[in-house]
């Protein structure tokens, strides 16, 4: 998906023959569409972990609310600061490196079979992670390119 969608258009399909009835109705108008196993042991949370060039600055748990099962801020979620895992820190890195992006936010669950990749967006929002850790993110990314801005005049 070449966009960010912030939840909308995000359809829990509870059997199969919901989720063929939506894959039919989207084909037929011709839209994108992307297909994702519901993991419900992640009890509607997930974690945002922002990385920027070869550090991850930031991470926090975003929770949905009540009768929800997204957990995008945009759409209620609250957030609080999480402490990653070794696993999860390897492949936040190595999924950020191998999409050569600069600056990422990369979203993972936690399953029973392990941390989980489910996205990451190479323009990822500030609201709620900055706030939740208390961690200058704009000001990462600005020194970040200013960085590797003069590096690439050279």
């Amino acid at each position: 998906m070449q966009e960010g969608t912030q939840g909308l258009g995000v359809i829990l399909a509870e059997t199969k023959k919901s989720a063929k009835s939506i894959i039919d109705t989207f084909y037929k108008m011709d839209t994108s569409i992307l297909i994702q196993k519901y993991i419900e042991e992640s009890n509607g949370e997930d974690i945002r972990v922002f990385v920027i060039g070869t550090k991850i600055v930031a991470s926090m748990k975003r929770s949905s609310v009540p009768g929800e099962f997204r957990s995008n801020v945009h759409r209620g979620g609250e957030t609080e600061a999480v402490k990653i895992s070794l696993k999860e820190k390897y492949i936040a890195l190595n999924a950020t490196k191998h999409l050569g992006l600069g600056v990422a936010g990369v979203d993972l669950i936690r399953s029973k079979k392990g941390p989980l990749l489910i996205e990451v967006n190479a323009s990822p929002g500030l609201q709620g992670i900055e706030a939740a850790t208390g961690v200058n993110i704009a000001k990462e990314i600005v020194l970040f390119v200013e960085k590797n801005g003069r590096r690439r005049r050279k």
